[in-house]
This record gives structure tokens, C-alpha cells and sequence, in this order.
């Protein structure tokens, strides 16, 4: 592996248009790894959506040799439980601990923040994201078929 300058932080409103453009390449491809055929509602975000979730949530973006190529967002409830969303990785940067990164900061984010539980959906079929997110100590609470194909609902417990 080559030797990157890497950095995750916060996301600000300048980041904006990559955040769309690696939500959009992303979720792209967890349409194909789901089997899924009707649009997800992450391709359908506009730029205010996204800089609502900035001033609302805690946003992250990751940065290679000052490309951004990944980000994700979380959103943290009053009861100190989150849910963590809009998780992606540009293709060409996966398989490359990007993710593993990102949701490092966010288990640090969580810890500081005093969240007790994480929780997230994601494709039951995308073996590779279960399998990512089980790697990372979340776990299967239930299965849902709300969005017309079949989502695990994953939680993460902190102590």
C-alpha cells in the first residue's frame, strides 16, 4: 500500500458537493450488492439535505492526499442512543481501511458524546457489509422489508 496523508474530521458546508458524489458512487453500488432495483433515497439528495445534516448531526468526510473518498453521518437522539447513516467509501478507495477509519472517529465521537447504543440499516444480502459491520461490533437486532427488500437493523452497544 502506497503512504497516504489520511485524515477523517467533521464535515463543513464546503464539503458538500463530495459528500454527494461519494453518498451517490456508494450507494450506486449498494443498490447492486442488495438486488435492488428501485431508487435508494440517498441518490436522491440535494445539496440542502445535506447541508441541513451538517448543522443538525455529526458528519464526517475522510480525506486521502487531500481527496475526500469516504463520509458518513450520524445522528445522535436525546436518549443517548444514534443512528448512524449515509455510510460510504468512493469504489476506487475501498478495501483500503477507509471505512475501518471513519468508524473508528465515530466509535471515539460516541464514547465522548456518551451514546450507548449505535444503530444502522443496512442490505441483509450485502454479505460484505455485514460482515464489515460485525467486524466493527455491531450485531443483528431485527430485519425489516419496510423499503421493499430485506434490511437489517444492526446495533452496537457502548459501555
Amino acid at each position: 500500500m502506497a503512504s497516504w496523508s489520511f485524515e477523517v474530521r467533521k464535515a463543513t458546508v464546503e464539503d458538500i458537493p463530495e459528500i454527494q458524489k461519494i453518498t451517490k458512487e456508494a450507494f450506486v453500488k449498494y443498490m447492486e450488492l442488495a438486488g435492488v432495483t428501485e431508487r435508494v433515497a440517498a441518490l436522491n439528495e440535494t445539496y440542502e439535505d445535506i447541508k441541513k445534516d451538517i448543522e443538525t448531526k455529526e458528519v464526517f468526510v475522510a480525506y486521502i492526499d487531500g481527496i475526500p473518498v469516504g463520509s458518513a453521518r450520524v445522528e445522535i437522539s436525546p436518549d443517548k442512543t444514534a443512528y448512524f447513516s449515509r455510510f460510504g467509501v468512493r469504489l476506487d478507495y475501498q478495501n483500503n481501511g477507509v471505512g475501518k477509519a471513519i468508524m473508528n472517529v465515530v466509535d471515539m465521537a460516541m464514547k465522548e458524546l456518551e451514546v450507548k447504543k449505535l444503530h444502522l440499516h443496512t442490505a441483509s444480502k450485502a454479505f460484505s457489509l455485514i460482515r464489515f459491520y460485525y467486524g466493527r461490533g455491531f450485531y443483528i437486532e431485527s430485519t425489516t422489508t419496510d423499503r421493499g427488500y430485506i434490511r437489517a437493523l444492526l446495533c452496537k452497544e457502548y459501555k
